[in-house]
């Protein structure tokens, strides 16, 4: 991740709904000085609020990669998008990636790429062998963010975490697992792109021994309660061995994401699973507060919801995005 180059051009193809758009957006929200503006394509629904730019304006205001800032259910690359690809690596840019399918493995891609001595990043793919997780206690202090469900802040809630406890001058780092957070971090493993038997080694990885003072804040992904994603949850909650855990959610939806039919779990019953799983390999683990997404309600409700939280669940309740993380902060040991 350190020899690719900003400022950034965020490409957002055609996709359908801002959630979509969310590995372009964290970038913006948490590097807006990388991105230098944003290129739709017909049809597209997403916006991060930037200028619209062609490929040429945006070299000619000096960018220098062009990111493909979506996300998909199989992180597959649609055919309409390789022209757009070929002609941004044809004008100078280089092309990184966060989805599934490899840039190189598309025979255009890669011949243009060639062609124009240009580099291309597919940063959710590990480029080293993961050793398979051990559960061997590791000193230093460990958080990971769980979820009720996918895309509901996690990410969100670590970074601001790690921003709070900086601001403290505590020992902090941000521990990225997903292809948005590498972005924003400039390093990190995209775990769902591990194999199954590796992911708690390279949770384990991300977050070696430490400074007993030192903080790991670890990002998650998925939720144990998702049909698709709960392995990766899984084996996320077992080699983070985390001492603290922090429930995402987000209450305006009325099931788990991408799939109708499923409902989204009680949160008791999401934070007794959670924390049972994360107990195999730090019995001490313990939850010290809970993260809400309230972006789909009004300040005043969005306020009145984290306070019945609160008092149901005698732990601090925050949306991260208005509010900050100091109360969850304050309550670590």
């Amino acid at each position: 991740m350190t020899e690719m180059h900003s400022p950034y051009l965020m490409f957002l193809g055609d996709v359908q709904d801002q959630l979509g758009a969310k590995t372009a957006q964290g970038i913006v929200d948490w590097r807006p000085e990388w991105c230098i503006g944003q290129l739709k394509l017909e049809g597209c629904v997403a916006d991060l609020g930037l200028q619209n730019v062609s490929i040429e304006e945006a070299v000619a205001a000096g960018a220098k990669t062009m990111i493909i800032g979506i996300v998909n259910s199989g992180g597959f690359l649609p055919d309409h998008w390789i022209s757009v690809i070929v002609d941004a690596l044809d004008a100078g840019m280089d092309i990184a990636s966060g989805l599934h399918i490899r840039l190189g493995d598309l025979p255009e891609i890669k011949e243009a790429a060639t062609r124009n001595n240009a580099s291309l990043f597919d940063v959710r793919h590990p480029t080293h062998a993961i050793a398979t997780g051990k559960g061997n206690k590791r000193s230093g202090k460990r958080l990971l963010a769980v979820g009720t469900d996918c895309s509901v802040g996690k990410m969100y809630t670590t970074l601001a975490i790690e921003k709070e406890m900086r601001s403290r001058g505590m020992k902090a780092d941000f521990r990225a697992t997903g292809q948005t957070g590498i972005f924003i971090a400039k390093s990190g493993i995209s775990i769902d792109a591990v194999v199954a038997d590796f992911i708690s080694g390279a949770v384990e990885e991300l977050s070696p021994e430490n400074d007993p003072d030192h903080w790991d804040i670890i990002e998650g992904q998925g939720s144990l309660f998702h049909p698709s994603f709960a392995g990766v949850s899984l084996g996320l909650l077992h080699g983070a061995q985390a001492d603290a855990l922090v429930l995402c959610h987000e209450p305006t939806r009325g099931h788990m994401r991408g799939l109708p039919h499923q409902p989204l779990p009680d949160l008791q019953e999401c934070m007794d699973l959670n924390l049972t799983t994360a107990k195999l390999t730090n019995p001490a683990a313990e939850f010290v507060g809970l993260s809400v997404n309230t972006s789909g309600l009004t300040d005043e409700d969005g306020a009145a919801y984290l306070k019945k939280l609160e008092d149901e669940f005698n732990l601090p309740c925050t949306d991260p995005f208005r509010n900050g993380t100091a109360n969850i902060v304050d309550n670590l040991s």
